[in-house]
């Protein structure tokens, strides 16, 4: 291969953008090249090919198709190019199924599902000759006022990774390669703003953020890696090989691609400061272990050419990710690859993606507060009020493509059936007089709807009144990407509108469709509080038929809290994860304890657990098993989480005041009882302790199982004995593989991971 097309492997090309810019510098980079004399060498990737604009899908993959057979005969090594997409909610391409954002998958803590879903997402990209997903988020949140947290899947990293390891799994059986972002610390970033420096030690980046990624790549097998914008003490991830080859390769032995995030090799010169100019950046990313620059070669292609002819650049760099990604083409198909017919026909939203999003959909409800009206029993006259409660969009992520790309042409209908919770409700409850009345926007200062919202409540027996987030990019929206905020109080005048609803003396249930936690104290207790509050994190094109099932009893409610509900801004960033002095104390007046802890969840039923056994010794390096008898005390079935924590009394270390070891969803008629073992190695007690190795260190743990993290309702205590155990690379695998196995009725069922 001569240097022009082994470069040509490394970059990918942002083709057919039109006017669109979905990202900042999309417009600048993609202008930078013509298509043509980009691809005389071959290329490497084809960036968004059906995710950029509103394209019919067997059109687009008819000219796909094309393209990729001009790369195969009219370049000379004749090697197609790897074609990648977003899919964080499913594959973002108009009439395509859109799921329930991450924060949602954490919300139903059921990894079983997540796969599931992976495996659809997956099969629809194969079908339409895409190779590569830029999926799942695998930052673990820190700030609730950081933009993306509707991307990211919850606070607890072991939750991180185990839901992030099943989506991997879904979409990878497939044929599609996994991409696993943002590697690493994104989400600690300075003040909960997009792109700000990171101030985390060693030990909380090799304790709380590597984790997740660590488990995908391990136990999921994750083929592609994403690196974070982020410069953590000064050093920005996309040019320190520490991060992207001593831990992720050398380490753990990871052998796929790295792939920038978008523009983040040239942000080495551009936002960092750390190159001179493209090529020096396109140097240090390089060396650094990034293998293909997205989502154009504007550092990889000329300006790295000329350093490495100048004899800045050793060649054997360019050849080692010239290799890696060949190897990738290769497990992908495409060095064989004929193209002969593309798809005829496709349906991106078939029963079995929708059945999966209403399910999902419906575990992800989390019932905050509830003082008996709910379910709702048969009301004559009900008000739907808010400005989410008739809102298609206000069901759905940043990265769904209705939200990220649709905006840009609203002339486009949305190609989906997305009922809206409005909708939603009349469908649910035929027998009621249905009002809906917007009462306000999300944003802005626009009071004068609110007479009209006031009115109607007073007709009504019940009011549902819908609050929150409107998801878009950069400046367009509440949250998402670039959306970061300096106060979780609800946007615009939503709360001011809910607290005129709650004086009005009418029932009313509040409903919060947001892709981040809000300080909604206020609505939970004192003279504002509502008579219930859902919280329901963005649950995609089925959110408006679950919410409505939830409220009107046909579905019992399931969701647990995956994010800390805060009290304040004030108190961020906050983690349940917390040593002593990170809670409240006598010696100062501020107060971070949340609102509604982490894993907390109301359902429409009762749950008792009891007779938490365990042996009273473990080895250090060993296992335990922990036993605790569930049983539905209520009068109809319903859905338990079963949440194991655990609080290492005494370390070398400050160590958590709680930490989750395990947890599955136990559904139970009532009066039903359940069985649950969970098999913990003492390596999912494992830190960093002071001369930087990961160990497990004898000493007293105390265990206990309840609704939430905050409450211990049936109690243990374990001894791990013997000396100091350093952690393996086969303990790192069995952490991963923690087994919860379920009796019911005295009888074996099949265990969940």
């Amino acid at each position: 291969m001569t240097l022009d097309e082994k470069l040509a492997q490394l970059v990918g090309f942002w083709v057919d953008q039109g006017d669109e810019v979905v990202a900042p510098m999309a417009g600048e980079m993609a202008s930078s090249s013509v298509y043509a004399d980009a691809t005389v060498h071959g290329l490497g990737q084809l960036t968004r090919v059906y995710g950029t604009r509103p394209v019919d899908p067997i059109e687009r993959a008819a000219w796909l198709w094309n393209e990729q057979r001009r790369l195969v005969r009219e370049t000379r090594l004749g090697i197609p190019a790897l074609v990648h997409e977003e899919c964080l909610t499913g594959l973002a391409a108009w009439q395509a199924a859109t799921f329930p954002t991450p924060l949602a998958w954490g919300a139903a803590f059921d990894p079983g599902l997540v796969e599931r879903m992976g495996t659809l997402i997956g099969e629809s990209m194969r079908a339409l000759g895409v190779h590569q997903g830029l999926a799942p988020v695998l930052d673990v949140i820190r700030d609730p006022r950081w933009g993306r947290v509707d991307e990211c899947i919850a606070e607890d990293p072991y939750v991180v990774g185990v839901l992030g390891t099943a989506y991997v799994r879904g979409l990878q059986s497939t044929g599609v390669h996994a991409t696993l972002k943002h590697f690493v610390g994104y989400s600690a970033s300075q003040a909960g703003r997009n792109h700000a420096p990171v101030h985390a030690g060693p030990r909380e980046i090799a304790d709380v953020f590597l984790p997740p990624f660590e488990m995908a790549v391990r136990d999921g097998g994750a083929r592609s890696v994403m690196n974070s914008y982020a410069e953590i003490d000064g050093m920005p991830v996309a040019a320190t090989p520490a991060y992207l080859t001593g831990i992720l390769r050398d380490e753990w032995g990871f052998d796929g691609t790295v792939v920038s995030d978008y523009f983040s090799v040239a942000f080495l010169e551009t936002m960092h400061a750390v190159a001179r100019d493209r090529g020096e950046a396109a140097q240090l990313a390089l060396e650094a272990g990034i293998d293909v620059e997205l989502p154009t070669g504007d550092a990889f292609g000329a300006p790295l050419a000329a350093r490495v002819r100048a004899g800045l650049l050793d060649e054997e760099i360019v050849d080692r990710a010239v290799q890696r990604v060949l190897t990738q083409k290769e497990e992908l198909g495409l060095l064989d690859a004929t193209f002969d017919d593309p798809p005829s026909s496709i349906d991106l939203d078939s029963a079995a993606h929708r059945a999966v999003a209403r399910r999902l959909a419906e575990e992800s409800v989390v019932l905050l507060s509830n003082d008996g009206v709910l379910p709702l029993t048969s009301p004559s006259r009900v008000a739907v009020i808010g400005p989410n409660a008739d809102s298609a969009e206000a069901l759905l992520g940043c990265y769904s493509f209705v939200n990220h790309v649709l905006a840009h042409h609203p002339e486009t209908p949305m190609g989906l059936d997305i009922p809206t919770l409005a909708a939603s409700l009349v469908d649910e409850l035929p027998d009621a007089a249905v009002t809906v009345v917007r009462g306000c926007e999300v944003e802005g200062e626009d009071r004068s709807g609110f007479a009209e919202a006031e009115s109607a409540a007073r007709a009504a027996d019940v009011v549902i009144v819908a609050v929150g987030d409107r998801a878009g990019l950069f400046g367009r929206g509440t949250v998402g990407e670039g959306n970061d905020v300096l106060s979780l109080e609800l946007p615009g005048v939503q709360r001011e509108l809910v607290e005129r609803l709650v004086a009005t003396g009418a029932p009313v249930v509040l409903v919060v469709l947001s892709g981040r936690p809000y300080a909604i104290d206020w609505a939970l207790s004192g003279e504002s509080a509502v008579a219930a509050a859902a919280q329901a994190f963005f649950p995609g094109e089925e959110g408006g038929r679950a919410i409505a099932a939830v409220l009107s009893g046909t579905v019992s409610p399931s969701g647990r809290l995956p994010v800390s509900l805060p009290r304040s801004a004030g108190a961020q960033p906050f983690t349940y994860l917390h040593p002593i002095l990170g809670g409240p104390n006598d010696i100062t007046s501020a107060d971070s304890t949340p609102a509604l802890p982490f894993g907390h969840g109301l359902t429409y039923t009762s749950f008792a657990r009891e007779g938490l056994r365990v042996a009273r010794e473990v080895a250090a390096g060993g296992a335990f098993t922990a036993t605790v008898r569930v049983r539905n005390t209520g009068w109809r079935a319903g859905t338990d989480l079963v949440q194991l924590y655990a609080r290492d009394v005494h370390g070398s270390v400050t160590r958590p005041v709680a930490q989750l070891l395990g947890f599955v969803r136990v559904e139970l008629g009532a009066g039903d009882e359940a069985t649950v073992d969970f098999d913990v190695p003492t390596a999912r007690l494992a830190f960093t302790g002071r001369d930087g190795e990961r160990i497990v260190e004898p000493g007293t743990v105390e265990l206990w199982v309840g609704p939430s993290c905050a409450e211990r309702e049936t109690e243990a205590v374990v001894e791990i004995v013997g000396d100091l155990h350093r952690v393996t690379a086969a303990d790192e695998r069995l952490v991963r593989s923690t087994v919860v196995q379920r009796r019911q009725a005295d009888a074996a069922a099949p265990s969940d991971r």
